[in-house]
């Protein structure tokens, strides 16, 4: 429908609607005025304004109460015409001014809003901030006359109590709008008029007067709840920023006269004006200073991004327009941009980089200061490192009893100040006082850990792809932090530092510290391998801001880095700083085994001092240590821990340094991969993994693709190192470790290189067996285990294919006809029938074995060289043999960890290896008969080996020596685990038990022992198939009895049947024997279930079948012999 544009018509359209309501204000009356002005036109409407309002305002004049459902109406029928025309009438804009005041405030308190519903508030809001946006500019400047203070004042009062106190938030965003409307801040979308600069001289001037209650008001909105949520936040924050802009305006106070004088017939009201004077504008700045530093601290770390964002253009924005004027204020605006330099949001990022760049260019630009004269840039850099400085000095305190929160934005602010100084942080760094308290500052964060948890104990060394390591990454656990984000803004102020810091003054002033103090000496360390990465432009988001674009835009020279990185390893390196203690000396021989003889140490690291902070002692305790340590003992482990925490963070500073210098770093690896291999052998598990860690970095930042090709392209000068340390044992104990490190880390073409090396340890073993026993024999052990990898023998692979003979040989079909008629040949062989042709097979077959043995006997008799591996094998076997009987109960285990390693690479020289087996046998046989239960285990393994692969060699003295002791003590164990709970699986005696039960089946097997021997074992390990036995120890018998059957499988069977036959086997013909087994009809007990899998498992084809194919097997066999005129019984 079109809209009526004559006024004529128009106002003759309206007429009677408006007559009407003015006579009968009701809500249908008003609700017809606002359908029929939606008809008419906005130009036409403009003409018609006053007439329209009238009749609306005279509603809202009538006195007495109202209700609130015809105010609302009247209300957005006002708000209609608002929207739609301008108010070019003063009167018009304080009459409606006033009048929606006053729907808004209460009748008894107009100071307060009224007690209304909140629908009839955000109607009156928003018909209030249409009546501002459709005043004339010159018009709005009439309500910033001094005479209207005091309703200007009540209008601002109203608009911060609805936008302070109400719970809704779409009230409080639009009493905030209007008030930024009122204040001509509007941001939205409509044009606004841009007031001259008389004219902001002129807003400034009033608003003076109202400063101090809307920046406390809107200051509470901004910090009030969370639940206000972010849009109210952003419109306070809006509002205080340019309210503040504006009042305090550095052109406004320059001018020095001021903008308006005020009338002197204004009376009480001359009062309210403010003069805006220098004495004002200093009180004033600090006051605002504190106020901003309160809405500073809950706005930075603000959980939404657009209330950062805001907090970055109000610093913008005063800076901009108030630096000289809020000189109390610069500190906390540069530290709000500073702060927000390292958001997680990249739009608050790129504002605070634009922010930054404006701040440096405007004062750089600046000639001078207006009151010093000094530059502004000068002015500019000097808060900051002032401002640095301070938050130096003040950092330990806020570490130590801040939360999380605040601590990351105050770390967040210090590396702030290091990005925006930019170069000037070599200039600043040059000052003793800002140095030292930086320096000091980081000592006192940077280490504070208390527990290092390792994801795996064992590194894969087969695999040379990166993916198989990162598992074994440690993760830092500190003391006075746990957001993981803190740690990686400490090694980021490091690194900037190093890259915008001078390397040499940096790496000699933590050197310093290193020197001085112990308890400085880790975190000094740890500062250290961050500065050198820094410098090389490692890791590292430097951001393009305007401080910086003048500064250095790459890393520094790699001469300067190479020879920092020199005097730090030199330091890291030396005697007193890497040969440190890290595993505490036992005197109790006993507590000493049981103690190495535990899985790899796991380590529980506590800080047992907290409040003293100059001893930073991190708390190391093995797990075998009992509680009621002594204070000595503690106070070493503590020292130990100490040690085990400064190696650690000095191989991580090698491996930082080999990734600064890149390829530059391998001529350093002479002085520096020996030290490192030196700790890749240290017992302690941290320290282990450490240098293992720096090995793999060390080999990536130097170009080569695995640990094995890095030790092989350096092992020349690695071993010659090996070589003459060893000869200076004494003083060079950690040689072996580092042969050790290098035979598991590599490849079968070391061998070559080390078979000497290899002699001289033997030679030294010799020569002080009491001495070097258990060092060599790690090197010994390292070194059959990289042969029998290096290696791979056939044993294994022939028992496996045995293995899968025997499956397959279980799927056969059993052919009893088969087995009938070879029982008949054999029993008549016995008998003395066919003997004779046998005989003549036998000679026919004889000349070509006498062939055959003439031409071996003529051949020459030369014993063939053996290869070096198995030569150095059999070399290791002899010390073994003699080492067997040491009274250390952990050389012993270790001995036979290295002899099974011997046995296993000689399998395949059965004359070499019988000779030493035969050697070593007596002594084998009291580790396992008369020694500790670790070392039976030990020995129990070794025995199995032996049984692969000497076979018949052991059979007699196995059977005669081991398995009558090995059949008692099953026996005799056997009550006790079957009556025994869950925690009996923790102890020796079980874990015995099951080792010789999981290898005594296939060592039956293998040796093929006698029925005498098969009964024995079969007495013994019977009772282990009682369902009242440990799960595993069940399953280990199982296998025993696997391995029996397939060595004889009618005697077990006839065993198995006796103790639980499942069913009864009838005689398919009259002329066979009844079987009678004990085993039928007999109850289910605690052996049946075992049973029955055992008999369903190795004969469950013979069982399926026994009522048909077996029978008529066995018809067909009878009549068979019945035609040839004999019988089973012949």
């Amino acid at each position: 429908m079109a809209q009526i544009s004559d006024p004529k018509i128009a106002f003759a359209y309206l007429r009677p609607a408006c007559v009407l309501l003015t006579r009968e204000p009701t809500v249908t009356n008003v609700e017809t005025l606002n359908t029929q002005l939606k008809e008419v036109n906005d130009a036409t409407l403009q003409q018609l304004q006053e007439y329209v309002l009238f009749p609306l305002r005279f509603v809202l004049k009538v006195p007495g109460p109202r209700k609130e459902k015809l105010v609302h109406v009247v209300v957005q029928a006002m708000s209609h015409v608002l929207e739609n025309t301008c108010v070019q009438s003063w009167e018009t804009l304080h009459d409606l001014l006033s009048e929606l005041c006053l729907c808004l405030s209460s009748p008894t308190d107009p100071g307060k809003p009224a007690d209304t519903s909140e629908e009839l508030k955000l109607s009156v809001l928003r018909c209030l901030d249409a009546l501002l946006h459709a005043a004339y500019g010159d018009i709005v400047l009439r309500l910033f006359q001094p005479v209207m203070l005091p309703g200007l004042g009540a209008t601002i009062s109203l608009l911060l109590a609805l936008g302070e106190k109400e719970k809704s938030r779409e009230i409080q965003a639009a009493a905030l709008k209007c008030l930024q409307a009122l204040t001509q801040q509007c941001d939205c979308t409509q044009e606004h008029a841009v007031p001259s600069s008389e004219e902001r001289c002129a807003i400034g001037s009033t608003m003076a007067s109202f400063l101090p209650g809307i920046t406390m008001a809107v200051a509470r909105i901004i910090t009030g709840d969370l639940r206000q949520g972010h849009a109210v936040t952003v419109r306070a924050i809006k509002i205080w920023s340019k309210t503040v802009g504006i009042v305090m305006e550095d052109m406004q106070l320059q001018s020095g006269q001021p903008c308006q004088n005020p009338s002197p017939n204004l009376g009480r009201i001359a009062q309210l004006v403010v003069h805006r004077t220098q004495d004002w504008v200093k009180s004033t700045s600090g006051k605002l200073a504190v106020l901003l530093k309160k809405i500073i601290s809950c706005t930075s770390a603000h959980q939404h991004w657009r209330v950062r964002l805001e907090m970055v253009e109000l610093a913008d924005h005063l800076l901009a327009t108030c630096s000289q004027s809020l000189g109390e204020c610069v500190g906390p605006l540069l530290e709000a941009l500073v702060g927000a330099v390292s958001d997680e949001e990249h739009r608050v990022r790129e504002r605070c980089d634009v922010a930054l760049r404006d701040v440096s260019q405007r004062n750089q630009s600046c000639s001078s200061n207006i009151t010093t004269g000094r530059s502004s840039s000068q002015i500019f850099t000097d808060v900051l490192s002032e401002n640095l400085h301070s938050l130096a000095t003040s950092l330990p305190r806020l570490m130590r009893t801040s939360d999380d929160q605040k601590k990351l934005f105050v770390l967040k602010v210090f590396l702030g100040y290091l990005r925006v100084l930019g170069p000037f942080v070599s200039v600043i760094l040059n000052s003793a006082a800002h140095l030292e308290r930086i320096s000091k500052a980081l000592m006192q964060v940077d280490v504070r850990i208390v527990e290092e948890r390792a994801y795996s104990s064992n590194i894969d060394t087969s695999s040379t792809s990166q993916d198989s390591f990162t598992a074994h990454i440690q993760r830092k656990h500190f003391l006075y932090f746990t957001d993981e984000k803190i740690f990686s803004v400490l090694m980021e102020i490091c690194r900037t530092l190093g890259y915008y810091g001078n390397i040499y003054l940096l790496t000699d002033h933590f050197l310093d510290l290193y020197q001085q103090s112990s308890a400085y000496r880790k975190q000094a360390a740890m500062v250290l391998n961050e500065i050198v990465r820094g410098a090389a432009g490692f890791e590292l988001a430097i951001e393009s801001q305007g401080s910086e674009n003048e500064g250095r835009g790459k890393s520094v020279n790699k001469e300067d880095l190479k020879a920092a990185v020199m005097s730090v390893m030199e330091e890291y390196t030396s005697l007193n700083n890497w040969h440190l203690i890290t595993v505490s000396e036992e005197t109790d021989r006993d507590r000493q085994d049981q103690q190495l003889l535990s899985p790899p140490r796991v380590f529980s690291i506590t800080n047992s001092d907290v409040s003293n902070t100059s001893a930073n002692f991190l708390q190391v305790v093995p797990s075998s240590f009992d509680s009621s340590s002594t204070t000595s003992t503690t106070s070493t482990i503590h020292q130990l821990n100490s040690n085990i925490w400064q190696l650690c963070i000095q191989l991580e500073g090698i491996a930082c340094f080999a990734q600064a210098l890149g390829h530059d770093f391998r001529p350093l690896l002479m002085t520096s991969l020996y030290p490192v291999l030196e700790k890749a052998g240290e017992e302690t598990l941290l320290v282990n993994q450490a240098a293992l860690n720096s090995m793999w970095d060390i080999s990536k930042a130097c170009g080569y693709h695995s640990l094995k090709e890095l030790i092989n392209e350096n092992s020349d000068y690695l071993l010659n190192d090996i070589s003459l340390n060893l000869q200076r044992l004494s003083q060079h104990p950690q040689a072996p470790r580092v042969l050790t490190v290098m035979l598991t880390h590599s490849d079968c073409s070391l061998l070559p290189l080390v078979g000497d090396i290899v002699q001289d340890v033997l030679m030294a073993l010799d020569l002080s067996y009491d001495h070097t026993a258990a060092l060599f024999c790690s090197v010994l052990h390292a070194l059959m285990k990289a042969l029998v990898r290096w290696f791979p023998t056939t044993y294994n692979r022939s028992s496996e294919t045995a293995r899968s003979k025997q499956t397959s040989g279980d799927q056969e079909v059993f052919n009893i006809c088969q087995f009938l008629q070879d029982y008949r040949k054999q029993k008549e062989l016995a008998e003395g029938i066919g003997i004779e042709e046998d005989d003549t097979e036998d000679t026919e077959a004889l000349p070509t074995t006498e062939g055959e043995a003439v031409e071996d006997i003529d051949g020459p008799d030369v014993k063939a060289e053996l290869p070096t591996h198995l030569s150095i094998s059999k070399d290791v076997m002899e010390r073994c043999i003699h080492l067997l009987s040491n009274p250390s109960l952990r050389l012993r285990l270790k001995v036979l960890d290295i002899l099974e390693l011997c046995v296993c690479l000689l399998s395949e020289k059965e004359n070499e290896l019988l000779p030493l087996a035969h050697r070593c046998w007596p002594a084998l046989l009291q580790r396992l008969t008369a020694d500790d239960p670790l070392a039976v285990l030990r020995a129990f393994r070794v025995l199995c080996t032996l049984g692969e692969t000497c076979g018949d060699f052991l059979r007699r003295r196995v059977s005669k020596e081991v398995l009558p002791k090995l059949s008692s003590s099953l026996a005799q164990q056997a009550p006790i685990s079957a009556k025994a709970g869950p925690v009996y699986s923790h102890t020796m005696a079980y874990k015995l038990q099951l080792a010789v039960l999981q290898g005594l089946g296939s060592l039956c097997q293998r040796l093929d022992l006698g029925e005498a021997d098969l009964d024995a074992v079969c007495e013994a390990c019977l009772p282990y198939l009682s369902c009242r036995q440990p799960a595993r120890l069940q399953e280990a018998c199982l296998s025993v009895f696997r391995h029996l059957i397939q060595v004889d499988p009618d005697t077990f069977w006839f065993t198995l049947n006796e103790l639980h036959c499942p069913s009864t086997y009838i005689p398919p013909d009259p002329d066979l024997q009844p079987v009678h087994l004990h085993g039928v009809g007999r109850p289910r007990d605690e052996y049946s279930d075992n049973v029955l899998k055992l008999l369903k498992e190795e004969f469950g084809s013979v069982a399926s079948t026994v009522d048909q194919s077996v029978s008529e097997q066995l018809i067909d066999a009878t009549d068979s012999s019945r035609k040839n005129g004999g019988g089973l019984n012949q």
